[in-house]
């Protein structure tokens, strides 16, 4: 065998998995979108899920049914944006799970939907204001939407991760919804309450122009939050 082949089988073989640890977060990355797919926020192969893995992320395949994948499908993406070893070919998205998780080394997990009333929203540029106290779930006073850039570009990562600085979604313009979490049930569970959001915020707005909650009661919001729950911040 030559030094060439050698190290080319030695870099095929970082990318089996190495760990129950990660072969179980190459079966959440599936779970989760199986789960996103068949709860109707990203219909049929739409959207992608990530989860944050050494230096880089383990994302789901390109143009891959959810029903088909199993765990060594799913594609590992070193941090520098290269893809080692023999692997499908990742999310066309990658760019910004990646600079995603660049903007926010305190998220984990990314899921990206098309979900139906966010989608409607980021086509007209609609931000989610402060309408309901709920809106804080995503860290501020409102869940912002970002310019629109071509799918699958590095100018769609940089506006997602201006987005992101400050706040756990986003919307894209004329594209859909971003969702971070600590993990990936918590960064599912965001990917819901935006769309619930998404669709009442709609719905009012069929009412009228909707009345806004005042930014320091949405600051009082926030605060509460963080005492909140199990996981209350102490």
């Amino acid at each position: 065998m030559t030094k060439g082949e050698a190290s080319k089988r030695d870099r095929e073989k970082l990318r089996k998995p190495q760990s129950r640890n990660e072969t179980r977060l190459r079966e959440l990355v599936i779970e989760t979108a199986l789960s996103m797919s068949r709860s109707g926020l990203s219909p049929c192969r739409s959207g992608n899920v990530s989860c944050r893995f050494e230096d880089g992320m383990l994302i789901t395949p390109t143009g891959l049914a959810y029903e088909d994948l199993g765990a060594k499908d799913i594609v590992f993406v070193a941090g520098d944006g290269s893809v080692p070893g023999k692997q499908k070919k990742p999310s066309s998205e990658w760019h910004f799970h990646l600079s995603a998780y660049a903007a926010r080394p305190d998220m984990n997990a990314v899921v990206h939907t098309h979900s139906l009333h966010a989608v409607v929203l980021a086509c007209a540029g609609r931000a989610i204001p402060a309408f309901h106290y709920m809106v804080t779930v995503a860290g501020g006073d409102d869940i912002p939407v970002v310019p629109y850039a071509t799918f699958g570009t590095p100018e769609l990562a940089e506006h997602v991760a201006r987005g992101l600085q400050d706040r756990k979604a986003c919307l894209m313009a004329h594209h859909g919804a971003i969702a971070l979490g600590e993990t990936l049930p918590k960064a599912l569970e965001l990917a819901h309450e935006v769309e619930v959001l998404a669709e009442q915020y709609y719905k009012l707005l069929l009412l009228g122009p909707p009345e806004l909650l005042s930014d320091s009661e949405m600051a009082r919001v926030i605060e509460k939050f963080k005492s909140y729950g199990q996981n209350a911040q102490s």
